[in-house]
C-alpha cells in the first residue's frame, strides 16, 4: 500500500516535465542508499522486469490518472513517459489512451495518421522560414495566436529540375528521406498545380509502392531497416486552370486515401467496418462570396483567419453519397488553412483527415500559380 500511495502521489506532481517524469521513474525504482553506501549496479532486463511485475490492476490505475490529468500539452509528456517505462506500461498505455477521432487529442506520432475528430476541429498554426524553405506544424495550446504550441511536423522544400518536393519529417533537424523520422512527401508538378502526396507506409494491407529512382536511390542508402524507403500514394492536389484570368480565388480538388481508424471491440455494425478500411474521399474547396462593400471575395472563418490572402481555403465533400465516413455534407469544412501574420498561418481539420494528410494539403498553397490566378 506504501508504495501504491507514492506512485500515486508522485504522478500527482503540479509540474512533471518529460524529463523529471523520467527521474520519479528512475527514483521509484528502488530505496536510495544510505550515507556512506554504494548502490549496486542493476541490469537492465532486470530493472524493466521490476516494472513489469507491478499488479495489472495498480498499473491500469495509475495510467489512467496519468491520462485523466493530462488533458492538454505540455502534460502529456507525462503519459509519453508512462509509454516508455516499458513493454508491458506501453501497451497498458496505448490501451488507455483513445485515438484523435474519439478523443480530439494528438499523443502518439501515430497519432498524426489517424483521422481527427468529426464534431470539434483539432486547431494547428504553420510558420514558415523563408530563408531555408521550411515549415513548421504546430499544435494550438490557446485560443490565441500568440502560444508556442506543440511541434508536431517539419517538411522543407526541395527543387529536383522541374518539379518541387516537400520532404515531411517528425525531425525538424533532420528533414531526409533516409531518416528514422522520415513521414512521407508532397510532389508538384512542373507547373506548380498538380500534387501527389505520399507517405511512408502502406495506407492499407497490399498498397504498392511506388516506383521512382529517388525512392531506388534512398532504398540503396537506407540507414537503418526498420526505416521504410518506399513510397506510398495517398493523394492527390489539384488546381484549375484560370486562363481567362477571371475574377476568383484558386480553385482546387482533393482525391485521398482517408486513414483507417481502428474498430471498437464488440462493435459489428457496418459502419465501424467502413471505417476500418478506410476509403477515397473527394473534396473541393468552398466557394466564397462577393462582398460589395469591401470588394472582396469573403469566407466566414469564425475568427481564425485574420488577413486576406490568396493561400486562404476552406474544404468541403463533394455530394456524393458514396463518400467514405458520411462526408457528404457540403456545408461542414473539413480543413481551414488562412493568414494570419507574415509567416504564420492556422490550419483546422477533422475527420477523415489526418493531421499528416491535412499539413500536406496546406503545403500545397504555398507557392505562386500563376496559370491559375
Amino acid at each position: 500500500m506504501a508504495s501504491r500511495r507514492w506512485a500515486i502521489q508522485s504522478r500527482r506532481g503540479s509540474s512533471v516535465s518529460s524529463a523529471s517524469s523520467n527521474e520519479l521513474f528512475v527514483e521509484a525504482r528502488s530505496s536510495p542508499p544510505r550515507e556512506g553506501e554504494v548502490a549496486p549496479p542493476v541490469a537492465a532486463g532486470e530493472e524493466e522486469g521490476r516494472w513489469a511485475k507491478i499488479l495489472p490492476e495498480l498499473l491500469w490505475e495509475i495510467v489512467k490518472r496519468v491520462e485523466d490529468d493530462g488533458e492538454r500539452w505540455p502534460l502529456r509528456k507525462n503519459v509519453v513517459s508512462c509509454a516508455c517505462v516499458c513493454r508491458r506500461w506501453r501497451e497498458i498505455t496505448k490501451g488507455i489512451v483513445q485515438s484523435p477521432m474519439e478523443s480530439g487529442r494528438i499523443t502518439f506520432p501515430s497519432s498524426l495518421k489517424q483521422p481527427g475528430p468529426k464534431d470539434l476541429p483539432i486547431q494547428c498554426f504553420i510558420k514558415r522560414n523563408k530563408k531555408n524553405s521550411t515549415f513548421y506544424l504546430y499544435l494550438s495550446l490557446t485560443q490565441t495566436f500568440t502560444d508556442k504550441g506543440k511541434f508536431l511536423l517539419a517538411a522543407r522544400r526541395f527543387r529536383h529540375g522541374v518539379h518541387t518536393e516537400y520532404i515531411i519529417s517528425l525531425d525538424a533537424d533532420d528533414l531526409s528521406q533516409g531518416s528514422n523520422a522520415y513521414m512521407g512527401k508532397l510532389r508538384s508538378d512542373f507547373l506548380g498545380t498538380k500534387f501527389t502526396i505520399y507517405d511512408s507506409r502502406p495506407p492499407y494491407n497490399g498498397a504498392k509502392a511506388a516506383s521512382s529512382r529517388a525512392s531506388r536511390r534512398f532504398a540503396s542508402k537506407q540507414i537503418s531497416p526498420q526505416v521504410s524507403s518506399s513510397n506510398f500514394k495517398v493523394g492527390q492536389v489539384c488546381y484549375k486552370f484560370n486562363l481567362l484570368k477571371s475574377r476568383g480565388p484558386r480553385r482546387m480538388h482533393c482525391t485521398l486515401q482517408c486513414p483507417a481508424a481502428q474498430v471498437t471491440a464488440g462493435d459489428d455494425s457496418v459502419k465501424s467496418k467502413a471505417h476500418s478500411s478506410g476509403g477515397l474521399a473527394a473534396l473541393r474547396n468552398k466557394a466564397p462570396r462577393w462582398h460589395e462593400h469591401l470588394q472582396c471575395w469573403c469566407l466566414n472563418f469564425h475568427g481564425r483567419v485574420t488577413v486576406a490572402s490568396v493561400k486562404n481555403f476552406q474544404l468541403v465533400a463533394t455530394a456524393d453519397p458514396g463518400q467514405p465516413w458520411g462526408i457528404g455534407d457540403e456545408e461542414t469544412v473539413l480543413l481551414q488553412f488562412g493568414k494570419v501574420g507574415d509567416d504564420m498561418f492556422t490550419m483546422d481539420f477533422r475527420q477523415p483527415l489526418s493531421a499528416f494528410e491535412a499539413f500536406a494539403i496546406s503545403l500545397t498553397s504555398f507557392g505562386t500559380k500563376l496559370a491559375c490566378e
